[in-house]
């Protein structure tokens, strides 16, 4: 579990992520990007497969585990769908290595500029709100440490 990004700042990040999406017109490529993403998520142990490290309110099944070290949370997760996987992926790559201020002073709105919620199913975008809601809530838990 490691910060890939955690020498730029939050903004640099997000921006950097914005404009990869903005290379792609069709979402049919946006997707594939995703998908890339997902597939260079690092191995996820079976031991850490387990039902308290699920998030609730995906449809597929999402695990995420996360480690608090220097002030610092850093994540891990995956997906046994590939879409969704890529999803945790990128939030991933934005907030592994941040503090919990940090993550608690985003507003999540790279995710609205690069137009993902409104291409998503109804369910994958649910799935959206539920990890970013997770990830916050860990922050928050992590905030009073």
């Amino acid at each position: 579990m490691e910060g890939i990004n955690s020498n730029k700042s939050l903004a640099e990040v997000e921006n950097g992520i914005i404009e990869d999406f903005s290379m792609y017109e069709e979402w049919l490529d946006k997707y594939e990007y995703l998908i890339d993403l997902g597939k260079n998520l690092e191995p996820y142990p079976e031991s850490a497969r387990t039902e308290d490290r699920l998030i609730k309110g995906c449809q597929s099944r999402v695990w995420l585990d996360s480690k608090f070290e220097d002030g610092k949370l850093y994540f891990a997760a995956d997906s046994d769908a590939i879409i969704t996987k890529g999803i945790i992926s990128l939030l991933i790559s934005v907030y592994s290595g941040r503090t919990p201020q940090e993550i608690l002073s985003s507003d999540f709105s790279f995710i609205d500029k690069i137009g993902l919620k409104e291409n998503l199913s109804p369910t994958r975008s649910n799935g959206l709100v539920s990890m970013i809601s997770t990830i916050k809530a860990l922050a928050l838990e992590k905030s009073n440490v």
